[in-house]
């Protein structure tokens, strides 16, 4: 999988989405930047982008997607990879539902994930080395193109999502002890939500999926 390097973009998720449209790179591809000047987030909000931090995209082909992951959960999957890449070199970090990633209560990053005709787009950005306020950074040292090359070969072993999701499920306790997240906009409880095999949740009888952007 080519990797492309880059000193300055404004956002690896834009740009990999516009020469994706255009046809101008050949995928599976990954875009890596030292710097983003406007950064996507979660909730179609802006990621602050502190140079020095990993900002990454993804262009995948369905050949990288395990048959049983639900399209609503592309996030989560991916996300939940990430998290696995990192505890193995001994970080804390766990994955809130369903796309941010935490430090004990503190966000350290984020995945956005983005279906294009047959391909995908998955962005992460991850506090390596500063933290904007109410952040924290991650609890290890690691070099970044270590850690992208890393998630890649995690991502080319296509691990079902049964087998993620058996292992998410038990994280989930964390997303429902931290008791808030945001649903189209609106922060809503996730103290007694109940998580259904396909990533979704249900609260107070309502089925809800989520939605990036």
């Amino acid at each position: 999988m080519e990797i492309l390097y880059f000193e300055k973009l404004n956002s690896t998720h834009k740009f990999l989405l516009k020469n994706i449209k255009s046809k101008s790179l050949h995928l599976p591809v990954v875009i890596c930047a030292d710097e983003q000047t406007d950064g996507i987030g979660t909730r179609g909000k802006s990621w602050q982008s502190i140079k020095g931090n990993l900002f990454f995209s993804m262009g995948l082909t369905l050949d990288y997607i395990p048959r049983d992951l639900p399209k609503q959960s592309i996030s989560i999957y991916f996300g939940y990879l990430f998290k696995e890449v990192l505890s193995s070199y001994g970080s804390k970090v766990w994955l809130k539902w369903p796309n941010d990633i935490y430090l004990d209560d503190s966000k350290v990053g984020g995945v956005l994930s983005q279906i294009v005709g047959d391909n995908i787009i998955v962005s992460i950005g991850l506090n390596i080395k500063k933290s904007p306020k109410n952040f924290k950074t991650i609890d290890i040292d690691i070099e970044k193109k270590q850690l992208v090359k890393e998630f890649i070969l995690k991502v080319k072993q296509v691990i079902f999502w049964k087998n993620i999701f058996s292992k998410y499920q038990v994280e989930f306790a964390k997303s429902r002890s931290h008791k808030t997240t945001y649903i189209t906009g609106e922060k809503v409880s996730l103290s007694d939500a109940v998580l259904g095999s396909d990533g979704s949740v249900k609260i107070n009888g309502k089925r809800i999926y989520s939605k990036d952007g």
